[in-house]
């Protein structure tokens, strides 16, 4: 199957180097994007744009979306037929909303405030976090080799995605998968489980571990979307 890879904020598409090989094991094809998230002029929209360009026009892949990328990829799938949408660790959009006002609202992030607030502000609504905020929030489970290389490779990350209301009218039919890491410390795993029960209507499926899976258990996560697949 064609799976498409959608990182989530401050990443790129560098953070699935370690899960790609794994998913090629099994015989898929794989496609990682790379969204504009330091443009302060662009949101959900133009990320969506950003991984239709990279599809394949005569296939339907999966679609994975991590962390912010949840907010992207059900645009995708209003606008072009796509075989499945997997959520890991990811927000949801909802219609009439910005991720900003569910936030306020719903218990969407993680229960422990990093011990250290490395965040810089580049001017509008752009941000960036800094090497010991992501690692806690982030990869608080990688080995520090891992987490020192991924560290190095974060992008800033404009806050348009997040404050804006979503472009989202409707929930497209297409058959949606989510996936809760037990660990999280960015995406409470609490509301995964319940948010993926209510509005997806499935039951999330559970992996140990952190934010990160695709860093820190490449192999184990790998198998789990081959069975989606």
């Amino acid at each position: 199957m064609d799976i498409v890879l959608v990182h989530g904020a401050y990443h790129g598409a560098w953070c699935w180097d370690f899960l790609t090989p794994e998913l090629e094991r099994f015989g898929h094809r794989v496609t990682t994007v790379d969204l504009p998230i330091s443009d302060p002029t662009l949101g959900a929209l133009d990320y969506a744009s950003a991984i239709e360009d990279a599809l394949d026009p005569g296939r339907d892949p999966m679609l994975v979306g991590h962390s912010m990328a949840g907010l992207v990829i059900p645009l995708v799938a209003a606008r072009r037929p796509i075989r499945k949408l997997v959520f890991l660790a990811a927000m949801l959009p909802s219609p009439g909303k910005s991720a900003k006002d569910q936030r306020s609202v719903e218990h969407i992030d993680g229960a422990l405030s990093p011990v250290h607030a490395q965040w810089t502000d580049l001017g509008d609504d752009v941000w960036m976090v800094g090497p010991k905020t992501a690692t806690e929030l982030f990869f608080h489970d990688a080995p520090a080799a891992v987490a020192r290389w991924a560290t190095q490779r974060l992008r800033p990350q404009s806050y348009r995605v997040l404050t804006e209301i979503t472009p989202l009218t409707a929930w497209p039919e297409v058959e949606c998968r989510a996936i809760v890491c037990r660990d999280d410390r960015t995406i409470n795993p609490v509301w995964v489980r319940s948010s993926a029960r209510e509005r997806l209507g499935v039951e999330a499926i559970e992996i140990g571990g952190g934010h990160s899976p695709f860093l820190t258990r490449p192999a184990e996560l790998a198998r789990l979307l081959d069975t989606m697949a």
